[in-house]
């Protein structure tokens, strides 16, 4: 057709097709924009990856590169009581004063670690804090742990709720669970260093090697402070990169095992000393007694958290046979099977890998990288197992598919097993304004499509269902719930969608908190609110998260004077 048109003319069209052309650019570009101009975090987020700088904060200690670290830190970790109180552990009664002590927590005696100014705690402690609230005549307790949740991931939260910085030390406000005030409650801090880390271990032998490792654990508050709040003297330090004082940075394995065991021990331990005896974890020991055990998670449910709070293995990365342990299974490291929880949900469904043998070893099933497929058969009612299996099903709401589950499992008096999750093995990230549109961290961004998000239940919803089945119990329930998000988003350093993650953690205790009210009492429960480690995000601009740049709120409030 433009053949037919004179030269002069002819370009005239294609000046006119060109200019229509980029007028419907910008539409689109705009139209783009305006989806996401009232989401100031989502575009902090994008920007300060895009050219690797921020002025309003950065992840690590370089304060000129945006992401500078992606994996965790020492610092110090907030934990909040309900139902009960904390002072057998922290201010006068640290156990950081003491040599003894510290030496009865990591077997020596670390550098620079005793200190006579100690008000914090040990992550050890929170294992016996556990076993005395059911002591102390506590029919129902209830750990929430969000994966990688320092003081300042919950202060950025805080303030990005609230649209305004409420608070810049203590334990906070403006979060459901720094301002519930229905109970008796408490709130301190406790060290997360690990025994030691660069053990050698042989997963098909269950065996270890190199015991004492290459690093050793150990805190020192002069370095790394002395509240979870505190400006440390030493960042390098809380990152394990201070030569002259090198206290190795815990992993989730080694944590949350010595908060379900009493016991330090290796990065990559779950439920062994560091000489590699098995441990028992309070779950285990509870169940015993007849209280009913559970967990719920929003990542894979044999994942590091989740998986010390019953099984055990010389290391984390063995997921079928740590899933075994925790459904009931014949395992590698329990070859007489467990007796299994009673409550599983989490995720991983999904998540295919054809030789994992390296790192799970020989007898690791071609498949589903965290539940062999025969595994799941046996476990299921359907063919004499012992769980009513609620899975991800496609076209079908997640929620409604848990809650049917639930309810038969709680009729019929069975276990309940939920399997779930998002490509990746996680729940779909929920972004800080509630929707589900994560921008990129250190890696890709995930897309979730309206399938996806229809066929998974929330954390709250997985919480929810959990209690439906374990308060069955005439004994009373011992049940974990992880928002495992807050960690994976931070390793990725990503704001938005850590404190997006630490909203459905948010939601998640206030489903407990419902509970306890409407069926049981405070009386007879008791909630721990905590962490298993930090990362290591530094907040520059508090004002930043609130929508607003410093300047202006400096200019408000010379104006309100």
């Amino acid at each position: 057709m433009l053949a037919r048109i004179p030269t002069a003319s002819k370009l005239n069209v294609i000046m006119k097709l060109n200019l229509l052309a980029l007028m419907c650019f910008v539409v689109l570009a705009e139209n783009c924009f305006a989806q996401h101009e009232e989401d100031f975090l989502r575009q902090m987020q994008f920007a300060a990856v895009e050219t690797e700088k921020a002025d309003w904060g950065h992840w690590g200690d370089r304060k000129a590169k945006y992401s500078s670290w992606t994996y965790h830190s020492n610092r110090l970790v907030p934990i909040y009581t309900f139902g009960m109180k904390l002072d057998k552990y922290t201010g006068e009664n640290s156990s950081y004063r003491s040599e003894e002590l510290v030496r009865e927590i990591y077997g020596v005696v670390p550098r620079k670690t005793v200190n006579t100014r100690a008000n914090y705690m040990d992550q050890t402690e929170v294992y016996y804090l556990q076993r005395e609230a059911f002591e102390s005549g506590k029919k129902n307790v209830i750990l929430l742990v969000f994966d990688g949740m320092d003081w300042q991931t919950s202060q950025a939260a805080a303030i990005y709720k609230n649209r305004k910085v409420i608070y810049k030390k203590g334990y906070g406000k403006g979060l459901a669970f720094l301002d519930y005030n229905e109970c008796e409650k408490d709130s301190g801090d406790f060290v997360c260093s690990p025994h030691n880390s660069g053990t050698k271990t042989d997963v098909d032998a269950q065996t270890v090697s190199n015991i004492g490792g290459d690093k050793r654990g150990g805190y020192s508050a002069n370095h790394g402070g002395y509240r979870s709040w505190s400006k440390p003297r030493s960042p390098t330090y809380l990152l394990g990169k201070l030569n002259s004082l090198n206290h190795v940075v815990t992993d989730s394995a080694s944590s949350a095992t010595s908060m379900n065991t009493g016991y330090k021990t290796y990065n990559s331990a779950i439920n062994v000393a560091p000489d590699g005896t098995k441990l028992v974890p309070l779950a285990r020991d509870l169940q015993q007694q007849g209280v009913k055990v559970g967990i719920v998670s929003s990542v894979p449910f044999s994942h590091a958290t989740p998986a010390t709070t019953y099984a055990n293995n010389v290391t984390r990365n063995d997921y079928q046979d740590l899933s075994r342990d925790m459904l009931g299974l014949p395992s590698i490291a329990n070859r007489k099977p467990l007796s299994g929880m009673d409550v599983v949900i989490g995720c991983g469904f999904g998540e295919m890998n054809e030789d994992d043998r390296k790192k799970q070893g020989e007898n690791f099933v071609p498949g589903n990288k965290y539940l062999a497929d025969d595994d799941l058969e046996k476990i299921d009612v359907e063919n004499g197992g012992k769980y009513v299996v609620a899975q991800r099903t496609s076209g079908k709401s997640g929620r409604s598919v848990l809650r049917k589950a639930a309810r038969s499992a709680a009729r019929n008096d069975h276990r309940l097993f939920g399997f779930f999750g998002h490509a990746g093995g996680h729940l779909p990230y929920q972004t800080a304004d509630g929707k589900y549109d994560p921008t990129r961290g250190v890696k890709r961004a995930d897309r979730y499509t309206e399938q996806e998000l229809k066929e998974n239940p929330t954390l709250a919803d997985m919480t929810s269902e959990a209690l439906r089945v374990l308060s069955k119990g005439e004994k009373g329930f011992w049940l974990m719930i992880e928002a495992g998000d807050v960690d994976w988003a931070s390793h990725n350093n990503n704001i938005d969608d850590s404190i997006g993650a630490l909203f459905s953690g948010e939601a998640a205790f206030k489903a407990v908190a419902r509970w306890i009210e409407k069926n049981s009492s405070w009386e007879e429960s008791a909630v721990i609110v905590t962490a298993d480690h930090g990362h290591f995000l530094v907040i520059e601009d508090l004002a930043a998260l609130t929508g607003r740049n410093r300047e202006t709120v400096e200019a408000d409030r010379s104006a309100n004077k």
